[in-house]
């Protein structure tokens, strides 16, 4: 649960704000943030499709995701359209000027399955998840 605004809602988001001091002034930088836990793809496959769009404007890496051919690419597309709607909604950023700041994939939890082998033994198949993380940002 985060808190926004001292209220607790069911959402994974959390509203960044930064300050920078530049030249004696003040300059607010605001971040949007979406987070996808519990996602059932490994994170080396899942990092193919997060690295095509960092550093990239948001529509452009909505095409990039449109026309890639990897399953986990659905799943990367719904979590940016969730970033933008938390940019637009909750912190009146401009959504023709974002851009992805930050992208990146941590392991989750892996499930431990067995399976019989030869002569009474056993062996773990690891079926791994991963939790990845989309932050956007405006263009100055």
């Amino acid at each position: 649960m985060a808190t926004l605004n001292g209220v607790k809602c069911g959402c994974n988001y959390q509203g960044l704000i930064n300050t920078h001091k530049k030249a004696g002034s003040k300059r607010v930088i605001m971040e949007a943030r979406a987070v996808l836990r519990h996602l059932r793809t490994s994170p080396q496959k899942t990092r193919l499709v997060v690295d095509l769009i960092r550093g990239k404007k948001v529509e452009d890496a909505l095409a990039t995701l449109t026309f890639t051919e990897k399953a986990v690419s659905k799943d990367i597309t719904k979590l940016l359209k969730s970033a933008v709607a938390n940019a637009e909604n909750t912190n009146k950023l401009n959504v023709d000027r974002l851009y992805v700041k930050s992208a990146f994939v941590g392991h989750g939890p892996s499930l431990k399955r067995m399976y019989s082998k030869a002569m009474g033994r056993g062996a773990t198949i690891l079926k791994r998840s991963c939790h990845v993380t989309i932050i956007l940002d405006e263009a100055v």
